[in-house]
């Protein structure tokens, strides 16, 4: 049994979600998450499966959201000091 590139893509987007959930750093936890749901879009896309596609798409919509908040409080700060 050969797995098909999509199949691939499927679970290596499984994987990548289920490390970001263990990490305590926010910024990783994001930008692993972020990785995972963009590759979970492909995956969804390609299968026509679009409530996967749909879903991830807004899941990786708030993860950027959040990184680009993080970014501007941390060059504030910076900006401050």
């Amino acid at each position: 049994m050969e797995a098909s590139t999509i199949e691939i893509i499927g679970y290596f987007a499984s994987v990548m979600v289920a490390i970001s959930l263990m990490m305590k750093d926010i910024i990783w936890l994001r930008c692993l998450n972020f990785a995972g749901c963009s590759l979970f879009v492909v995956y969804g896309i390609y299968i026509s499966a679009w409530p996967v596609a749909g879903m991830n798409a807004f899941v990786a919509c708030i993860n950027i959201y959040h990184l680009i908040k993080i970014y501007r409080a941390k060059s504030q700060q910076l900006a401050t000091a």
